[in-house]
């Protein structure tokens, strides 16, 4: 999906954090649809790798590219090939819930 200039500038406002869990919401939903219907799965992952993508890209995440990058060969090692990392649904959900936390945290 190519994200208009508007969402991109918006999202570049979030903060890591914020990106992060965002990000994080939908690879929990893809892992919950993968149970129920893989389409609705795929679609799901496919939308969190794009808003990682655009976390990448985003100027301020420069010092953090390293992590980034290996969090989207991970989550795609685990969603479309064989695994290697020995990745697993409660992994990932730990990983995301840390950001979800900190950001609520931010909230008030």
């Amino acid at each position: 999906m190519i994200f208009n200039k508007e969402f991109k500038n918006r999202w570049f406002k979030f903060s890591l954090v914020e990106q992060m869990a965002n990000i994080g919401a939908e690879i929990g939903r893809a892992i919950n649809w993968n149970k129920k219907s893989k389409k609705e799965g795929v679609a799901f992952f496919e939308r969190g790798l794009e808003l990682l993508d655009l976390t990448i890209e985003d100027p301020k995440n420069r010092k953090r590219l390293k992590e980034l990058l290996r969090v989207r060969e991970a989550l795609s090692d685990y969603f479309c090939f064989d695994n290697i990392y020995g990745s697993s649904d409660e992994k990932w959900n730990n990983y995301f819930y840390c950001f979800n936390y900190v950001a609520n945290l931010n909230r008030f």
